[in-house]
């Protein structure tokens, strides 16, 4: 979960659109039942499948550049998926819908896509939302999941978290550095609009579901495990990571030592260069 008073960081981590180098890699909608036709970026040709499952607000491009173009390589049995979710980047139409059920319905948006695909069985990488949204997915599909890592991720929101959150809702307060990979996506009005109704969606976790995103999820969790953690995370409690530690005692655990939320973008060689040990077998 993103949290703390330098939230806004998040989005200057992130790539804007027009900076990325496209190679070695389809773009397409695919037509998911229930759901809507939902953008991916595909590259590799590996018959083993990994997805990536991007942050609050993100896209494939806007938060896993550096993946999209060395992972192919570093996991050559594997095809790349990153996509786009409902309603966020290029997979809009649908309107995105927020409440409390809408981390589950991306979970199983995320099933569908990969049914769609002919990929059942896929692993995941999962960064902040995603992380949530992965763990959700491992915990309620045991069978479809083979592999996950998550970083940035929380199974709950607590009260300090909440009101860190409320403080940054109003972006017009955000530098425009900070906003601006954002408005590139959506528009200045669009992504004001949705980061508010993102921040009220999370919030009502707490006042609804004592902050519970996924707590009873991650105590399903079969599949083999990789938490990542920026030991100097302004965005998630640190009380976080020990919770995860706790409830999945088997998780494989990396972390950076002046590492921050965005670790994959921030020590993109080294990051990479980890998960793909750990999704060939060599954690």
């Amino acid at each position: 979960m993103i949290v703390g008073t330098r939230l806004s960081r998040l989005a200057a981590g992130r790539l804007l659109p027009g900076m990325a180098c496209r190679r070695a890699h389809t773009e397409r909608k695919v037509q998911v039942p229930d759901t809507g036709d939902l953008h991916i970026v595909e590259c590799g040709t590996g018959p083993r499948s990994l997805l990536l499952m991007p942050g609050a607000l993100g896209s494939a491009w806007t938060d896993f550049k550096p993946q999209i173009e060395q992972l192919p390589k570093l996991l050559p049995d594997h095809t790349i998926i990153a996509w786009d979710p409902p309603g966020y980047g290029k997979s809009v139409p649908p309107q995105r819908k927020f409440g409390l059920e809408f981390f589950r319905e991306d979970a199983e948006a995320a099933v569908k896509l990969m049914r769609a695909l002919n990929r059942p069985k896929f692993s995941v990488l999962g960064w902040s939302d995603g992380g949530i949204t992965a763990l959700i997915l491992a915990g309620r599909h045991t069978d479809a999941v083979e592999k996950l890592a998550i970083w940035g991720a929380g199974a709950y929101l607590n009260k300090d978290e909440v009101q860190s959150l409320q403080a940054i809702r109003d972006v017009a307060k955000w530098s425009p550095r900070m906003r601006e990979p954002m408005e590139q996506v959506y528009g200045v009005e669009r992504f004001a609009q949705l980061w508010g109704e993102w921040v009220d969606a999370a919030c009502e976790f707490y006042t609804q579901r004592e902050g519970d995103f996924c707590r009873s999820e991650v105590e399903q969790v079969k599949a083999p495990i990789f938490i990542l953690h920026g030991k100097k995370d302004p965005m998630i409690a640190a009380e976080h990571v020990p919770w995860l530690k706790q409830r999945l005692p088997k998780a494989l655990y990396h972390e950076f030592p002046d590492g921050k939320h965005n670790i994959h973008l921030r020590y993109a060689e080294e990051f990479n260069k980890l998960v793909a040990d750990f999704f060939r077998g060599k954690e």
